[in-house]
């Protein structure tokens, strides 16, 4: 993640070792973006709320007024286009701006992740799948159990 204390966070990039150039992943402090508010931020989150109240509405409401409506598929394109719509004035905002960065953190972070290997996969697939069974069969013994001891309390 980004490094608020600082205007600048350079990392290394481990992908590939045998350059070592410092990715600038943000250039300003990110919590001061994500707090930053303002008229036009108002505005683009209103519009926002609006068009996805829309785009929830538009099968129910549109084709009384506009006989077009009717076919699923225009109704289906102007959903997807209220929703898209909807993400691109969130995205302007300044919120959307720290959001963007953010997810830019975590891409640089997921090229750190140490993965298991094939087999390291495969036997901690076996552990949880045995766990499950042994958790699932205490269970079902607890659930037994607890209907016997009802069943004899209320007969």
């Amino acid at each position: 993640m980004s490094d608020n204390k600082t205007r600048l966070d350079t990392q290394t990039d481990t992908a590939t070792p045998s350059s070592k150039q410092p990715v600038t992943v943000s250039k300003e402090n990110i919590v001061d973006v994500a707090t930053t508010r303002s008229a036009k931020d108002m505005i683009l989150w209103l519009l926002a709320i609006v068009a996805l109240i829309a785009s929830t509405l538009v099968s129910q409401y549109l084709p009384r007024y506009w006989a077009q409506a009717n076919d699923v598929w225009t109704q289906l394109g102007i959903t997807v286009a209220l929703v898209v719509f909807a993400i691109v004035c969130l995205a302007l905002t300044n919120q959307g701006r720290a959001f963007k960065v953010l997810l830019k953190d975590a891409g640089i972070e997921l090229r750190r992740v140490t993965w298991p290997t094939k087999n390291e996969t495969i036997r901690y697939t076996w552990q949880v799948i045995v766990v499950m069974i042994i958790v699932g069969f205490i269970v079902w013994l607890l659930d037994n159990a607890f209907n016997y001891l009802l069943g004899f309390i209320l007969h």
